[in-house]
């Protein structure tokens, strides 16, 4: 039984409740004066039978029980608070008896109940141990059998798992009561198939043994050999958003214009007997695995589909093509290969599609959309996955449904913002759209006006990546202490802009916002130095706080504020410089980094904290990365370039000079686009990957803790293994 507020005063006896309404009537400073005509406006409206919204029938009754709450309402009013807390937690405790519905912290004392060994839990990561400790009675039933080995490498890690026993496939001399066709000591040119998945999980061509040991991943195929592949990459979805146009034949997947990699989606699997196959792993789509197996991933509710004028293009009108750039005896790109006469030319490794020029010629397509999926290491940037979404906003305002682009709607909340003064903070909310024709790019120029003490946020919708297109730079200016927050989204086209003249605004937040490097989005070199940044806070008093996002080169003055956490800073190479003073060659503002990756140098005046943060800058550049005042701020678990010039260090590295050549971040890639951009390569140095303040890694995927995963799962192996079986642990991605 809930025993809220209303419940609680109406068992209160009629004649109490009397006495407290005419005591509230009585207390005129019950409402404040704005308070009273906006109660009366609203009232009016709705005797009239006008329309209310939501927010302004529930702004009704707010302000109606508010009235009417005498001193006997106001004390319950505290005893229901705490009612409600008292039912949440009695609550909250019937549900830590089952490990499906427990809190986190539970989870390790079920596991004691269960007798789930090597049972390790991290505060802030982002996987879980419950799974492990649902299926451990599970797993016993079934081990030493290859599919628990999965099962497990799954649910410890939380990554795709696939599993390979490699004494299948040893070449073998043939034994007559026990042929093995397969396992000859040559491999079959001529099965394509085969060759598709050559150097993969899924490699079926028969090897000679290997005798060096896998526990050092260095050897393979042997008798006693399991091979345990964890998928590090997983796979994200874009739906329906608009292909970039490179002219009326041609378009790319990219909202932006960059080439880019297509994955799969992957099919879950059901049963725990199943090991799993490609489709079950997030894996890049090839051009003559898709062209093979196309019926299996095009289509509605697969990994890939292409609208053309809001309609969906079957798969009969579908080729794969090379779609790779034409170039001249110079170098200069001319353009695509293979552009096709009959059929929709798609190019999932690059990213591409083209459509047919006939003869005689027919309509190329007004607008073209596609649904895909791209690789990468983490939830940041922006994307369809959910987010922390924190509510409670006076006023709403979602596009299209209240206002038809998100230029009116901001402009629509700050007007009604600077006109009332109990509204302290809107939001203007990019909902998903209704039909394939209303997807299109989001339209800002010109300027972001948030009025004195107000809060404006502009985000996306829960799993919904909009995209951005700025007309020149966005300007953002407010009165003071007026914050501006944006949230999930792709922004391209321009820089944002925090000016100085007349400019007050307190707080600028990106919060899972991608502001590619070299802005304009359809650049495909990494911007040179000198090239316009992504971020400009010419204001002395703006504090910035960017959480989880993706952005090129910051300037920002003397005074400002600049706070990052989860996020990559990228310069596109490692001797621009990625962050400094507002003309590039001054002392930027103040910096606070942690968990961040930075691409390029960095002159701040004050580092006030660096927390296993990577910078990775040209240590051959003088002082690549340089505070001015060396006496403040401190620097922790981080790596930094030699000659770099910061305040006092603590663990960080390379310790020592000799140790420079060595200890060096490896990238997968550092190219923005690439699914493993930014993340650091199995060949990094282990004082990297693990010398964090916890043991996790350096860097923008701190708290992944992917070095924890694979040591709980090599400690739980043993367990499970049959006897005189050894097991490797490889990244497959």
């Amino acid at each position: 039984m809930s025993f809220d507020l209303e419940r609680l005063y109406q068992l209160l006896p009629a004649i109490y409740r009397a006495r407290d309404i005419d005591l509230a009537t009585r207390q005129t400073e019950a409402l404040t004066p704005a308070e009273r005509e906006d109660l009366k406006d609203l009232q009016a409206r709705f005797n009239s039978n006008s329309p209310l919204t939501e927010p302004e029938f529930k702004r009704l009754q707010e302000l109606q029980d508010k009235q009417q709450r005498g001193p006997l309402k106001a004390l319950l009013t505290v005893i229901a608070e705490q009612v409600a807390v008292l039912e949440e937690d009695l609550a909250g405790a019937y549900d830590d008896h089952f490990i499906e519905t427990c809190a986190e912290w539970v989870v390790p004392y079920i596991g004691d109940l269960v007798g789930a060994r090597g049972l390790f839990v991290f505060p802030k990561a982002r996987f879980s141990q419950r799974a492990q400790v649902a299926n451990t009675l599970g797993y016993r039933r079934r081990k030493g059998t290859a599919t628990v080995l999965e099962q497990l490498a799954r649910d410890v890690t939380g990554w795709d798992a696939s599993v390979v026993e490699y004494f299948q496939l040893l070449a073998t001399t043939q034994y007559l009561n026990h042929l093995r066709p397969e396992n000859l000591s040559f491999a079959d040119l001529r099965r394509s198939r085969r060759l598709d998945y050559l150097n993969t999980p899924f490699d079926r061509t028969v090897h000679n043994a290997d005798v060096r040991n896998i526990e050092s991943r260095r050897g393979r195929y042997n008798i006693p050999n399991i091979g345990i592949f964890l998928w590090r990459l997983g796979s994200y979805p874009i739906t329906a958003a608009p292909a970039h146009r490179v002219d009326n034949q041609r378009y790319l997947f990219d909202a932006v214009g960059k080439d880019l990699q297509l994955y799969n989606q992957p099919e879950v699997e059901t049963e725990i007997t199943h090991l799993a196959e490609p489709v079950n792993v997030p894996m890049p789509l090839g051009r003559r695995l898709l062209h093979r197996y196309l019926e299996t991933y095009y289509g509605r509710n697969k990994s890939i589909l292409i609208y053309r004028d809001g309609e969906e293009v079957s798969i009969n009108s579908i080729a794969i093509c090379d779609l790779s750039n034409l170039t001249d005896a110079f170098g200069n790109v001319t353009g695509w290969a293979n552009l096709p006469q009959e059929k929709i030319a798609l190019d999932p490794v690059l990213g591409r599609i083209a459509f047919p020029l006939s003869s005689p010629p027919a309509a190329l397509p007004r607008t073209v959309h596609a649904t895909y999926h791209y690789g990468f290491s983490a939830e940041m940037g922006g994307g369809e996955y959910e987010r922390e979404i924190s509510g409670g906003e006076d006023k709403v305002i979602k596009v299209p449904a209240d206002q038809p682009t998100a230029q009116a709607a901001l402009a629509a909340l700050a007007t009604e913002l600077a006109n009332n003064p109990q509204i302290k903070s809107g939001v203007v909310e990019i909902t998903k759209p209704v039909s394939v024709l209303a997807s299109d790019y989001h339209r800002l120029s010109g300027s972001v006006d948030v009025p004195a003490g107000k809060r404006i946020t502009l985000r996306a919708v829960d799993e919904h990546r909009p995209v951005v297109v700025l007309n020149g730079d966005l300007e953002i200016t407010g009165g003071e202490n007026a914050e501006l927050e944006l949230n999930g989204l792709l922004i391209s086209g321009g820089a944002l802009r925090v000016p100085d003249t007349g400019n007050q605004l307190q707080k600028l937040r990106l919060v899972h916002c991608t502001l590619p490097p070299g802005h304009a989005g359809v650049t495909q070199s990494p911007p040179v130095d000198g090239s316009p940044p992504s971020l400009v806070v010419q204001s002395p008093i703006t504090h910035v706080e960017i959480d989880r996002s993706i952005l090129g080169p910051i300037r920002a003055a003397d005074g400002a504020r600049v706070c990052l956490t989860g996020s990559i800073l990228d310069g596109g190479d490692e001797q621009v410089i990625v962050y400094a003073g507002i003309n590039g060659g001054q002392a930027g503002a103040p910096l606070v980094v942690v968990n961040t990756t930075i691409i390029g140098r960095a002159h701040t005046l004050t580092m006030e904290l660096a927390s296993n943060t990577i910078f990775f800058a040209d240590s051959s550049s003088e002082a690549p990365v340089r505070a001015a005042k060396l006496q403040e701020g401190c620097v922790r678990f981080c790596y930094v370039p030699p000659g770099s010039r910061l305040p006092r260090r603590f663990k960080c590295q390379p310790e020592t000079e000799e140790e420079a050549a060595t200890v060096r971040p490896i990238f997968t890639s550092l190219r923005h686009g690439d699914a493993g951009y930014c993340q650091l390569s199995p060949q990094c140095s282990e004082k990297i990957k693990r010398g964090a303040e916890d043991g996790a890694e350096i860097g923008v995927f701190h708290d992944l803790y992917q070095p924890q995963r694979v040591s709980n799962l090599r400690a739980r192996l043993d367990e499970f293994l049959r006897f005189s079986l050894e097991a490797g642990v490889f990244e497959a991605s």
